[in-house]
């Protein structure tokens, strides 16, 4: 394992160094984004290929990974950073930072790679586990998954259509489950990672993946995910949005005009 963690450190760091390289001249660090779907991708394959057990589960584990972060990676490179000023949270921090963006950013970048490799720990232990058949939690895991990844498509595809209608400018999405959300795809992403996590659960060490969507759900609500695009969004659209924050749901979807339970 730990050969396979310094060669998975080793590709992630240098795939974050090269992204930060090409944000220079672009002045758009929105890459760092797909870079990090990108990077868990990455280690998913890497962890499949590479890992010691059973070769059907290292198989599910690498496709779940890999399909889940490439596709996030496509998206949010194509519709939200070719051809797209930089995002106005990263727009903000050029702001904030003042002098020696670049130093800083490059920190903001590898910082990616390091939470990149600490959320990958589910691949990494489901990969290692020899026991030759799928457990009644895996099923359930990979079912979960797929509901999952077929929610946050859907969030992003709704969001994607909404934004791509001139009419739509200053405006706060309603549509499909952004009715009952301000933000189901960071739910739904949620919902992915306790998945890998329960997958996880059922090798040996399993417990050491429950940290994952703990993680990522102190990440979504304290630091880079629903307050910085939450600030966003009232610095761009003021009281239409606080209209939107009073009838629907921040993170759980739930009935608009009522609080989330």
């Amino acid at each position: 394992m730990l050969t396979q963690i310094l060669v998975g450190t080793l590709m992630v760091g240098g795939l974050m160094l090269l992204l930060w390289l090409i944000h220079l001249p672009l002045r758009n660090a929105s890459i760092v984004d797909a870079g990090w779907a990108g990077s868990l991708a990455l280690l998913g394959l890497l962890y499949g290929i590479t890992g010691a057990g059973w070769a059907p589960r290292r198989a599910l584990i690498a496709v779940m990974a890999l399909t889940w972060g490439l596709r996030l990676a496509l998206y949010l490179l194509f519709a939200r950073i070719i051809g797209q000023p930089e995002e106005g949270r990263y727009a903000q921090l050029r702001k904030q930072w003042g002098n020696h963006i670049a130093p800083k950013f490059l920190l903001f970048f590898e910082i990616q790679a390091l939470l990149s490799l600490l959320l990958a720990t589910p691949f990494l232990l489901a990969a290692a586990n020899p026991k030759p058949a799928f457990s009644m939690l895996e099923y359930a895991a990979a079912i979960l998954w797929l509901a999952a990844m077929a929610g946050e498509s859907t969030a992003d595809a709704q969001l994607n259509a909404f934004k791509g209608n001139a009419m739509n400018c200053g405006k706060s999405c309603r549509a499909g489950l952004w009715k009952y959300s301000r933000h189901p795809n960071y739910f739904f992403e949620w919902l992915i990672w306790i998945a890998f996590a329960l997958f996880a659960l059922a090798s040996p060490l399993g417990c050491l993946a429950l940290f994952c969507p703990a993680l990522m759900l102190f990440f979504l609500f304290k630091i880079t995910g629903i307050p910085a695009t939450e600030a966003q969004a009232l610095r761009s659209r003021g009281e239409e949005y606080r209209r939107y924050q009073e009838s629907t749901s921040i993170f759980v979807p739930w009935f608009p005009g009522k609080a989330a339970p």
